[in-house]
């Protein structure tokens, strides 16, 4: 009963509470925020050990950290790192029941990678509560050979876990779990389609991403909406200390950017916009595509101690647009466009309480234009206003106790023909209220519990009936150099876009709310595994996972009449094992990840595997600096086949039968495809050899980076799909070497 399971979450908090208000409180702590010495650049994730005790900390996307629990009236060494950044040696003294702010800044590496401490895993704490979690940053992106330019829903292809479907789309696949159940946030806002030129790449420039956080499974309370995975993207506040701008080129897009101090703050815009070029042809079955895209966003960020101290605002903005015009009265056009706009407020209180506030406003338009083609119009709004609230407070044993709140109200208007040529619309609106309350068990060294839960009092569904849904994560080191992990957690997710798994490049995809004669959809997440760091430059992480997904919406392939439901409820579950080791030494940044899992779907017709299944999945990066300014970078992938519904014959069809008529009139017959059965069969084995080769030069102020790619090295012929109407072989991605220049003043 959920009022039973409320009563019980609410008792263990509570006698939390009350064991912490034992601890002694002859302490105190440490906070502030990592910054780049150069451009005040918050520097997220980097590590914080206060030498010769078991404390420590890591700064979250904000660059912010807070230490406690530490015994009051002593002087402390900390010993801050970051990946590409000198390491830094600061003291500081703690009096009792305060927190001294200590902020800290450090000097960039001018070896281009620092020690192997700025990010080995001992830096970490040892009792993180981090299943599932991979924390990257833009040095880490930076090591990726880029192919055309570098791409940030690319790079997470290169996770365990994270599965693509073919070379040309930047549409991830997590642990079995559909597209649509990806959530994608900028800044704390929802984007619902982030994707350029039909999903071969990504809306988002990476020169104005600070760093990633990229949930695959078993995420905490504190997120909702979705069933498979959270990735957050926290763009840079711009340059503290001087202005400056920067401008790039590749064989796609031309960049500009610009930042700057202003008073009590910092600025950076930045904009991107593609070249109508012959390389589009390498991306869709040697056809020049007529697309045409940018992207532009701007941020502002405020802190004013005289106005409110230890605060900090951000107004931040985004725009996307994509059209496809062809010129051609027989072919469809397409637009896309995404605006997005929030503020934030960050601030840190006397006591150990620091707290966000978020208000934002997400919006996208897609809309296919006909022309004389034999395409149906479709148009999709979306509007989602979201107001978010999360407040955390630090125990002097260290532990941690989160509570937060979001309001939303959410609309969607899909119209669009149908099946009997009648246009058809679907407009729907609702409103949501939950909040989620947590506690991270962290005083003890060796162990850190997170549990936790989201409660839904008002959902956007009418239909929604899950009240609760209850998560908790855990560690529990072993020993120093080994540590095992597990997470459970409900997710439900009352939206989706509408997506036919049987098209090889979705074009359209559109949001709605889930139907009131069907269930939100739901996933329980189990997941377990083992951290290790053997050597001090090598860390390694295995886990396995098994997901239960109910209730998800699928296009239904059986209506035949217009009072037969779109969609259908199917079941699907998932489970695997993931393998990823990482050595990082002054030289080499060296990965390799390796995946074996399954996926399965069921519906009214039986169990079928979902197209981005593929079994054995294998990833290996490496980085090499060669000194003065040159890098060379290698990645090579190999994935074992994804499912495909096979041609089993073709036949003649009747274009037009009148039945009633006694003697039918026949119309001219038209070839057509007889399938076999769904996703039966599997294509041949995929691997691709990418290559890089990058050098920086520095003359004066001016900065100028250059880079050469190769993709596809070998000219693998890895096939992407089978015409259905020929059965005509077309291939992913040939041999392709591409190239860019970037220039910083």
């Amino acid at each position: 009963m959920p009022n039973k399971k409320l009563q019980f979450l609410l008792f263990l908090i509570l006698y939390l509470l009350s064991v912490n208000s034992a601890y002694s409180q002859n302490r105190g702590g440490i906070r502030g925020f990592v910054t780049d010495s150069l451009s005040g650049e918050f520097l997220g994730f980097a590590s914080i050990v206060v030498e010769d005790t078991r404390y420590a900390a890591t700064t979250d996307k904000r660059g912010y950290y807070i230490i406690s629990g530490l015994p009051a009236g002593k002087e402390y060494t900390l010993k801050i790192r970051y990946l590409g950044y000198k390491s830094k040696t600061i003291k500081t003294k703690v009096e009792k029941d305060s927190y001294a702010r200590t902020d800290i800044s450090l000097l960039p590496n001018t070896m281009e990678l620092d020690e192997v401490t700025a990010y080995g895993e001992k830096t970490r704490k040892s009792n993180a509560t981090d299943i599932g979690l991979q924390n990257i940053t833009i040095k880490e992106l930076e090591y990726i050979p880029k192919g055309v330019e570098t791409d940030i829903l690319r790079s997470l292809q290169f996770v365990p876990g994270v599965k693509a479907s073919s070379d040309v789309t930047a549409k991830f696949y997590v642990r079995g779990g559909s597209g649509d159940q990806n959530l994608i946030t900028l800044d704390g806002v929802t984007l619902y389609n982030p994707y350029h030129a039909f999903g071969i790449f990504s809306i988002i420039d990476p020169d104005m991403i600070n760093s990633l956080q990229f949930y695959k499974g078993g995420f905490t309370s504190e997120y909702g909406g979705r069933l498979s995975s959270v990735l957050n993207m926290s763009t840079k506040d711009g340059n503290k200390n001087q202005y400056s701008a920067s401008a790039s080129s590749s064989f796609l897009t031309g960049k500009f950017s610009a930042e700057g101090p202003i008073p009590n703050g910092s600025f950076i815009v930045a904009g991107r916009k593609s070249y109508i070029n012959a390389i589009s042809k390498n991306f869709l079955d040697s056809k020049s595509i007529p697309f045409d895209f940018y992207d532009a966003s701007a941020k502002i960020t405020y802190m004013n101690p005289d106005m409110l101290k230890n605060s900090k605002f951000t107004v931040s903005a985004f725009v996307s647009s994509d059209k496809v015009e062809n010129n051609d009265p027989n072919k469809e056009d397409y637009k896309f466009r995404n605006d997005l706009v929030s503020v934030q407020w960050f601030q840190m209180w006397e006591k150990p309480v620091f707290s966000e506030m978020n208000f934002s406003l997400s919006q996208f338009y897609a809309e296919v234009f006909p022309n004389k083609s034999s395409a149906k119009p479709r148009k999709n709004n979306v509007s989602d206003f979201s107001m978010d609230w999360d407040f955390s407070y630090l125990f002097d044993s260290r532990d941690e106790l989160g509570i937060g709140l979001q309001a939303k109200t959410f609309s969607t208007l899909y119209e669009f023909v149908n099946l009997r040529d009648m246009s058809s619309k679907l407009d729907d609106f609702g409103g949501q209220f939950d909040f989620y309350v947590k506690y991270k068990y962290l005083r003890f060294d060796d162990l850190g519990i997170d549990i936790g839960t989201r409660l839904n009092p008002a959902s956007i569904s009418k239909t929604s009936s899950q009240f609760l849904e209850p998560r908790i994560s855990m560690t529990y080191r072993i020993i120093p150099e080994l540590s095992f992990k597990a997470a459970y957690g409900v997710y439900t997710q009352e939206i989706m876009a509408l997506t036919d798994e049987n098209e090889v490049i979705s074009l359209f995809e559109p949001w709605i709310i889930i139907p009131e004669y069907l269930s939100p959809s739901k996933a329980v997440h189990y997941v377990a595994g083992f951290e290790a760091n053997p050597l001090a430059y090598l860390d390694v992480q295995i886990e396995g996972y098994y997901k239960d997904m109910k209730n998800l919406p699928e296009l239904n392939r059986n209506k035949v009449y217009a009072k037969d439901p779109d969609l259908v409820s199917a079941s699907g579950r998932s489970y695997g094992l993931e393998v990823l080791l990482k050595y990082h030494d002054p030289i080499v940044y060296s990965s390799l990840a390796y995946s074996l899992s399954w996926a399965y779907k069921t519906d009214g017709e039986g169990e079928f595997y979902p197209r981005y299944d593929s079994r054995h999945s294998v990833n290996y990066l490496i980085n090499v600096s060669l000194g003065a300014g040159w890098q060379v970078s290698a990645i090579f992938n190999f994935n074992t086949g994804q499912p495909f519904t096979q041609i089993s014959s073709y036949y003649d069809k009747l274009s037009y039968l009148n039945p009633w008529m006694t003697n039918p009139v026949l119309g001219e017959e038209i070839p057509a495809t007889l399938l076999s059965e769904r996703n039966a069969g599997r294509l041949p084995v995929y691997h691709r050899l990418d290559l890089s080769l990058s050098k920086k030069i520095k003359i004066s102020a001016v900065n100028i980076y250059l880079e050469g790619n190769i993709l596809n090295v070998y000219d693998r012929k890895n096939i992407f799909y089978f015409k259905k109407e020929t059965g005509e072989r077309i291939n992913m991605l040939p041999f392709l070497p591409t190239a860019s220049i970037k220039i910083e003043i």
